[in-house]
């Protein structure tokens, strides 16, 4: 079981970190790129660019979700575990209970952003890069993938603390 729960550890981890480097890449190079210069075909690039990494993302979510279900079922925390009064009072109770919830939450900003607000905003985009629907698109669409990032990275520090302990 031992070694079941290292190799569970480690494709969690690098499906985490496939899907928060994947999204710092695009945050901090290609869309910053994009907008730096004039580029005709902007609009086709980050459509095609984020219609991967969405297909990436979301299978990085779904062995989250397989890899992080075991590992909790190694650790002895079942679905009883969150009605539980001693579990919920202890701290790593509060801190699973609080990761798991930043990560439905993820989930839900991450299906509004790939499925309804960036399509649209690419659309805008390649209609007309210079419309008022654009630019709020585009903007909407920004700011809700910058939520997500900064989503990841606290979840990456709720990680830590699950196996380090809480600083505080």
């Amino acid at each position: 079981m031992h070694a079941w729960y290292v190799a569970s550890v480690f494709v969690h981890i690098l499906a985490a970190t496939t899907w928060l480097g994947g999204m710092l890449f695009l945050v901090l190079v290609v869309v910053p790129w994009l907008r730096s210069s004039a580029h005709r075909d902007a609009a086709a690039l980050i459509r095609e660019t984020g219609q991967r990494f969405r297909t990436v993302g979301w299978v990085c979510f779904g062995v989250l979700v397989v890899t992080g279900t075991f590992q909790l079922y190694v650790r002895g925390v079942g679905f009883g575990s969150f009605v539980d009064p001693v579990f919920l009072g202890s701290s790593a109770g509060r801190v699973i209970t609080g990761k798991l919830a930043l990560f439905v939450v993820t989930l839900l900003l991450s299906l509004v952003h790939d499925f309804h607000i960036g399509p649209r905003a690419t659309d805008a985009l390649a209609r007309d890069p210079t419309s008022a629907e654009a630019t709020r698109w585009r903007a909407l669409a920004s700011r809700l993938g910058r939520l997500n990032l900064v989503l990841g990275l606290l979840l990456f520090g709720l990680a830590v603390m699950i196996v380090r302990g809480v600083p505080f």
